[in-house]
């Protein structure tokens, strides 16, 4: 580890001082920093003989990591010498090639002692808003939830990778931030780095072109948590795929979280490859579902309760959570708008001024579900065939399900009793009637019929 020369013998005190410091302070580099970034760039670290008791002399064996270390661990260094030897003034990083000259770092004879610091980490732009206490939680999306707590729990991880699916603006991204903000509240001198799928991309480009791709794939590979959002992105990007492979492949090797966010399951990712996909599908796959209204009208609840000075009647949270069924972000955007306008034009809201302010959003949000959807969602639910909910097949397995149809096109559709009947094989609307009050008592009484009538209300719904 150390490199004497005859002249240590002078000063036996200081360098077995120094060597005991240097052993401590290793043992804590080797802890923080993690087994690949310690072993590439601070293992071959030694330390070298000084004349001067109140300095430290650190080598390398090339200019380039020298200057690594000292850019990134320069000050880290000198608060851990002199937290043990009070005296150090000076760290000393230099290569070992004689011809090099040696790179000082000096700290002051001003500068109290110190104890051991907190190692400056890597600190992604977490937003405030997204945390866990602050996600609406139900069926829908209750795995990713419990998933995403789970990962951020201190220790070693149950799971890892997290791959979040969903459509856009269900909660994926608001997930990252709240996995973020608890895991850096348990574990202050982690390393944790969040970036899109396209600033990945774009930073990789960039360290190509400046022919600087080592400290790029270095910041990435060491986190402790490595979080990307939006996969999708990166489809049909050869080269950023490559890179992107290996440095999941070291993340996980390393034994380090990450979590990924996308679209789509990682299957359903077309242009993406499969090497990557088999790779992300190891840990855990949590999907989130499109909102039901239940969710929707509670996440409106949760957002006025952070607008104590916004007064929405119960009714425009009612038209927004019938009408707004794509996202929550478009969504709360909405309800947004509507405060803003009322505060701006000193009105009050109320139905018609939700209306006239939103009459865009609401109409382009109202979707028109048709009787054909219908029948294609129900024979995919029951596995049937289109053609048998038209038939004149009788038996439970068929009826049923037709009669759940019929009830959906009631519920879903502007079409007339006659007209939905005629879509079922011309049937007349008395049978019509008797399939929805069927059904509806049937949902008062019959677990497996009302589960399966709110899953199709809220696949058709979204």
């Amino acid at each position: 580890m150390t490199g004497m020369d005859n002249g240590s013998a002078n000063r036996p005190g200081h360098q077995n001082d120094s060597a005991k410091a240097w052993a401590t302070v290793r043992g804590h580099l080797r802890e923080s920093a993690g087994v690949r970034l310690f072993d590439q760039w601070l293992k071959p670290i030694e330390l070298i003989e000084s004349d001067e008791s109140d300095t430290i002399r650190l080598a390398l064996p090339s200019a380039f990591m020298t200057n690594w270390v000292r850019n990134h661990y320069a000050d880290r260094l000198i608060a851990e010498f002199r937290a043990i030897l009070p005296d150090v003034r000076k760290v000393s990083i230099e290569t070992r090639a004689a011809t090099l000259a040696p790179a000082v770092l000096t700290v002051e004879t001003s500068i109290a002692p110190v104890a051991r610091p907190v190692v400056p980490s890597a600190r992604p732009a977490l937003d405030s808003r997204f945390t866990f206490d602050r996600f609406v939680v139900d069926a829908s999306n209750m795995v990713a939830f419990n998933a995403a707590r789970a990962l951020a729990e201190p220790g070693k991880p149950r799971f890892s990778p997290l791959f979040l699916h969903g459509g856009t603006g269900q909660g994926k991204t608001h997930l990252m931030h709240a996995i973020g903000h608890a895991f850096l509240a348990a574990c202050p001198e982690a390393s944790v780095i969040l970036m899109s799928a396209e600033r990945f991309m774009f930073e990789f480009v960039s360290a190509m072109r400046a022919k600087d791709t080592h400290a790029f794939k270095t910041r990435l590979r060491a986190a402790d948590m490595l979080m990307i959002d939006d996969l999708q992105f990166i489809a049909g990007k050869d080269a950023t795929q490559e890179e992107f492979f290996h440095t999941i492949n070291e993340v996980m090797g390393a034994g380090h979280r990450l979590v990924i966010s996308a679209d789509r399951c990682p299957q359903g990712l077309d242009g993406v490859e499969a090497r990557i996909t088999s790779r992300l599908s190891v840990g855990l796959v949590a999907d989130i579902k499109t909102p039901d209204l239940a969710l929707r009208r509670a996440v409106l609840d949760r957002k006025l309760a952070d607008l104590p000075d916004a007064s929405v009647p119960v009714e425009v949270l009612d038209l927004l959570a019938s009408r707004i069924t794509a996202n929550i972000r478009d969504l709360e955007g909405s309800l947004n708008r509507l405060i803003a306008y009322a505060q701006l034009t000193g009105e009050a809201i109320d139905l018609d001024f939700a209306v006239a302010t939103l009459g865009d959003v609401l109409r382009g949000a109202e979707r028109r579900v048709t009787i054909d959807e219908i029948q294609k969602a129900v024979s995919a639910h029951f596995e049937l065939k289109p053609v048998d909910l038209v038939s004149a097949r009788r038996a439970v397995v068929v009826a049923r399900p037709r009669q759940i149809a019929m009830y959906l096109a009631k519920r879903l559709t502007t079409r007339s009793l006659p007209e939905i009947g005629r879509k079922f094989g011309g049937r007349d609307h008395s049978t019509v009637i008797h399939a929805v009050r069927r059904i509806e008592s049937l949902r008062d009484t019959d677990r497996e019929i009302d589960g399966a009538v709110r899953m199709l209300l809220r696949e058709l719904e979204g």
